[in-house]
């Protein structure tokens, strides 16, 4: 049994990391990194990998990240869905996408895994939808940022929206943008 791992939201500067862990059950046509499909056929792969797998999804919210820092949440994250899934099986074998476990011990990485292996790839679809349709639902509440159009990262857009508006409780202030950064006196 192989659980691939991935995240989505890592280089935001708003919303939360969402980190998901997929065992397939079922073959499923058309799996990729999620980044290499549509947002339509992510959403349709969506309901297709919640039917046909065992999965689970954690979310690491702004603040969580910004106390304790991308890497903790990462390594929490892929312990959490690691310890999940060794619950369900003691010899599943874990596959993180990337070059790092972020001191998760007992799994393996593998870069571009999210295009190589279809239980990473699944992962990688859980978790971008997932934060998708989580910076969706806040939308109307932070209506000042075009969080349906970036998602949290950092555009050009969101950047703008920023200097006019300054940081709402949803965005990362541990996360520095140069161009907001104060100039520097010599």
């Amino acid at each position: 049994m192989l659980c691939g791992i991935d995240e989505a939201g890592r280089g935001c500067i708003a919303g939360p990391l969402v980190v998901a862990g997929v065992i397939i059950n079922k073959k499923i046509d058309g799996l990729n990194d999620s980044k290499q499909l549509s947002e339509k056929k992510r959403e349709t792969l969506f309901e297709d990998i919640k039917e046909n797998t065992q999965y689970k999804i954690v979310f690491c919210d702004n603040e969580m990240v910004d106390k304790k820092g991308l890497s903790y949440c990462l390594g929490y994250s892929i312990q959490t869905i690691k310890d999940y899934f060794l619950k369900i099986d003691n010899k599943c074998k874990i596959l993180m996408d990337g070059n790092s476990s972020f001191g998760v011990q007992g799994i393996e990485t593998m870069i571009k895994a999210d295009a190589k292996v279809a239980e990473v790839s699944a992962a990688s679809i859980l978790a971008k939808v997932s934060r998708d349709r989580y910076m969706y639902s806040i939308a109307e509440e932070y209506s000042n940022y075009s969080f349906t159009k970036h998602k949290g990262y950092g555009t050009a857009l969101h950047v703008k929206e920023i200097e006019k508006f300054g940081y709402s409780k949803i965005h990362r202030k541990s996360f520095k943008i140069k161009s907001l950064r104060e100039p520097t006196l010599f």
